[in-house]
């Protein structure tokens, strides 16, 4: 299996979260909005030219910016 950033799933792809490219404080951010390792996870939307991206975690729709989302990294589900 590969390990892509968030930003480079298709919208309406999902995968499973397996871990943060970042700092514990962005960590400790992502993990406070739901967005855990070993969770799955949906690209529902991105915005042209790094926009926000909008992630499905469970039942819960979040959105976070560009440069946050890069920091999640994903394995794609098959």
């Amino acid at each position: 299996m590969k390990k892509v950033s968030l930003v480079n799933l298709a919208d309406g792809e999902s995968a499973t979260v397996v871990g943060f490219d970042s700092g514990h404080g962005a960590s400790a951010r992502l993990e406070a909005m739901g967005i855990r390792v070993g969770k799955k996870i949906k690209k529902l939307g991105g915005m042209f030219m790094k926009g926000p991206i909008t992630v499905e975690v469970g039942q819960t729709r979040v959105g976070m910016g560009h440069g946050m989302a890069s920091k999640v990294m994903v394995e794609p589900d098959q």
